[in-house]
């Protein structure tokens, strides 16, 4: 007999493209969208789109939420029944971004007939989302639980993750700013180039226009690339899609990816980032 069947599983901030929840099946549990007296699950009842069409009417912002420790047993449990398995490895949004982590642990603790690993990705969006697929693929050729976290460490120890914001506003009004706080008081037109380190947001410089804040992003990414080949590298985008495909080309160029994604920043995420946000997630071979 092969390994027992094991499951990965993430949340919905990881934003996996279609077609990667397609080829390695991950379940995604979603974090909550509360707008006024709504809550709204992230990417069920409300799509990126619908989001940000809403988002430049609504007299209020959205605040975001983890989903409760009860909503984890109901996931956890289903993944089981579903996967036909006992062990589920979840990999989640960094614990200093969100109180998802917590909530997975705790529903861990109350079920004590399945083997669940939590791992705090120290991240989010597709650096979240490389870390789950990395696990996933060791899972679908046969690894162990092990092996699995093995590879998704890895990932996490070569991760880049960089953006441009049109505003920090957001990340303000969100108390996600962390390190990018000292930008604040300068003028609104700069446009900051942030990168999540260790788990928080952190700033890296600040460019007079978004044109060339963009040039400056895909030229730090090959910086840190180096000599080094790009496995996986993906662009994300909050309500720029036209953009991010020109960003996508330039990354194509700079980094030579073997693969490369495009996908959009989850509601939950783009609460905190706001709209024009543009991403480059990407690691290195070891």
């Amino acid at each position: 007999m092969g390994n027992p069947k094991i499951a990965v599983v993430t949340d919905s901030t990881a934003y996996l493209p279609p077609q990667v929840r397609e080829r390695f099946g991950i379940p995604v549990i979603p974090l909550h969208l509360i707008w006024g007296e709504e809550v709204l699950k992230d990417g069920v009842d409300i799509d990126p789109t619908a989001f940000y069409q809403r988002l430049q009417t609504a007299p209020t912002l959205p605040t975001t939420s983890q989903p409760s420790t009860g909503e984890f047993v109901d996931f956890f449990r289903s993944v089981a029944e579903e996967k036909d398995t006992e062990t589920i490895i979840g990999f989640f949004i960094s614990s200093d971004l969100s109180g998802t982590v917590a909530s997975a642990e705790a529903a861990k603790n109350l079920l004590g007939d399945l083997n669940i690993t939590v791992v705090d990705s120290r991240s989010t969006s597709m650096g979240l989302g490389f870390q789950a697929m990395a696990a996933a693929e060791v899972v679908q050729a046969g690894g162990t639980v092990e092996e699995a976290l093995q590879a998704a460490e890895s990932v996490r120890y070569r991760l880049h993750v960089l953006f441009v914001v049109d505003t920090l506003e957001f990340l303000h009004r969100g108390g996600r700013i962390g390190g990018a706080k000292r930008f604040l008081g300068t003028a609104l037109k700069i446009k900051p180039i942030l990168e999540l380190e260790n788990g928080r947001i952190e700033s890296l410089e600040q460019v007079r226009t978004k044109k060339k804040a963009v040039a400056r992003l895909v030229q730090i990414a090959q910086e840190r690339k180096g000599d080094g080949a790009v496995p996986r590298a993906a662009v994300v985008h909050a309500n720029a899609a036209e953009e991010c495909r020109r960003l996508q080309e330039r990354v194509e160029e700079a980094l030579g990816p073997e693969e490369v994604y495009m996908t959009e920043v989850s509601p939950v995420i783009g609460t905190h980032t706001g709209p024009g946000t543009l991403g480059v997630a990407f690691y290195t071979a070891p």
